[in-house]
């Protein structure tokens, strides 16, 4: 009953629409600040390999088991599961682990796209530029700007009143309209910067630390920390498991198969990750005698300290320009995911309710907001409140990332290849729907039911421990 009272779902304009938004959720912060330090520290190209090897095993099958619940469904997280069980099941149960993660996602997640804001505004005039800069003296810097209360709750609010506006005027008109537009200058920034990183100086020895295996790093890590890293990585940096990627197959024509569209999506993703490196490297051998961040501890903070304190060194206005345009590079990578998050809850809403896109908008910018306080209270006057050892914005993360995406991903793989779910007959024939792209082939159906829950399940365990 409830499905039948469903508005005629939206649609994409085109492919290209499509394929950005997704790829624009996928590419996230933490994706291009982070996949270069620990490729750097684990072992260079070995870490590469791995890391492509596990998205080929674990992230394509993954995201295309939620786009097949997106688009057979024509529903979000709220309804989609309930749309294709069958009759007693409780899979749906499973809209209260994806809506809660997407919300739980952006209490944190605006806050650090602030951040981006402000530095971009910083440099672009001029305040991040310092005399005598250092990653330490930077430091004080970044730790003075976020321990500002009111600055962090007015950028943050900037950010969900923005994103939540461009999600009101609906998916072709807002959402698709605006993230094109973003993703186009996210890759034309991206290339800008890697050509101009390629001529420094330091260059050649930034890309051989960065792309030849380094056996000395191999050793001292031991093989297993760099596989179950490239695991990892490759897993959190899709944002698959949360229903997130699943709306944008709900909007999805029949006349392509889904495998192909998956691939198209995670080769994106991983370009902008592998491409960043290519900015980071050869700036720190040239600017920074080599990188000086930790695998194990880098975190957003790299950004406002040990890389903004290369951007300081650069001769002359280079610097300032360069860092301008970085941060303005981030803003996109951050303000892409938090719109296609945003959708993803907007849907939601609409699918539960009779309000319409303007008044959940405003539901959700006073919603988020109050639940984005944590967050940036944490940051301040409650910096003494930890879990665990970690602080308010950590643990929220660490949450989402370590328990709720791999859980997400396992509901999704089990769902899909059962017979007690949707079941793998309906699954194979909904993402082979279509007269163009790659055929999914009919052999995988004993690895994702038996291996790929057990993988997942495997760095579900590792991660949290």
């Amino acid at each position: 009953m409830e499905n039948s009272q469903q508005k005629p779902r939206e649609k994409f304009s085109s492919r290209l629409g499509f394929i950005l938004i997704s790829a624009g959720c996928a590419i996230g912060l933490g994706n291009v600040y982070r996949f270069p330090i620990i490729t750097g520290a684990y072992g260079g190209a070995l870490f590469v390999i791995f890391y492509i090897f596990f998205l080929l095993i674990m992230g394509i099958p993954i995201m295309t088991a939620e786009l097949a619940v997106g688009r057979a469904s024509r529903r979000s997280i709220a309804s989609s599961f309930q749309t294709l069980e069958k009759p007693g099941q409780k899979w749906h149960l499973a809209k209260y682990l994806g809506i809660g993660g997407n919300y739980l996602l952006m209490m944190f997640y605006t806050c650090i796209s602030s951040w981006m804001i402000i530095y971009f505004f910083k440099f672009l005039f001029g305040s991040a530029i310092i005399e005598n800069a250092t990653a330490e003296n930077l430091g004080v810097l970044f730790e003075q700007t976020i321990t500002n209360t009111p600055l962090i709750l007015l950028a943050t609010f900037g950010v969900i009143v923005v994103c939540f506006g461009i999600c009101s005027f609906g998916l072709q008109k807002g959402v698709e309209r605006v993230s094109k537009v973003m993703m186009v200058l996210l890759f034309i920034l991206l290339i800008g910067l890697v050509v101009y990183c390629l001529t420094l100086s330091g260059a050649g020895a930034g890309l051989q630390f960065y792309l030849v295996p380094n056996v000395e790093s191999m050793q001292k890590s031991g093989i297993f920390t760099i596989i179950t890293a490239a695991m990892g990585q490759s897993f959190f940096s899709l944002s698959i498991g949360i229903g997130s990627i699943s709306i944008f197959g709900s909007y999805m024509g029949n006349d392509r198969r889904l495998l192909g569209e998956t691939v198209s999506i995670i080769s994106l993703d991983t370009f902008v990750a592998l491409m960043s490196g290519l900015i980071i490297f050869p700036a720190c051998f040239t600017y920074n005698n080599g990188v000086t961040a930790d695998a194990g501890t880098v975190g957003a903070g790299f950004l406002f300290t040990t890389l903004s304190s290369i951007f300081n060194n650069m001769p002359g206005a280079s610097g300032r320009i360069i860092g301008t345009l970085f941060f303005l590079f981030m803003i996109f990578a951050s303000l892409s995911t938090v719109i296609a998050v945003f959708e993803n809850i907007m849907s939601f809403w609409l699918e539960k309710t009779k309000l319409s896109r303007i008044k959940i908008a405003l539901i959700n910018v006073l919603l988020v907001t109050a639940l984005s306080l944590p967050a940036i209270l944490g940051l301040s006057v409650w910096s003494n409140v930890t879990v665990l050892g970690k602080g308010i914005l950590d643990l929220e993360d660490f949450i989402v990332s370590n328990i709720f995406l791999p859980l997400g991903s396992i509901i999704y793989v089990v769902f899909c290849t059962s017979k007690y779910g949707w079941g793998w007959d309906n699954f194979h024939k909904q993402v082979n729907i279509g007269e163009k792209g790659m055929r999914f082939p009919k052999w995988l159906r004993v690895y994702m039911t038996y291996v790929l829950p057990i993988i997942i399940l495997f760095l579900l365990i590792v991660s949290v421990i």
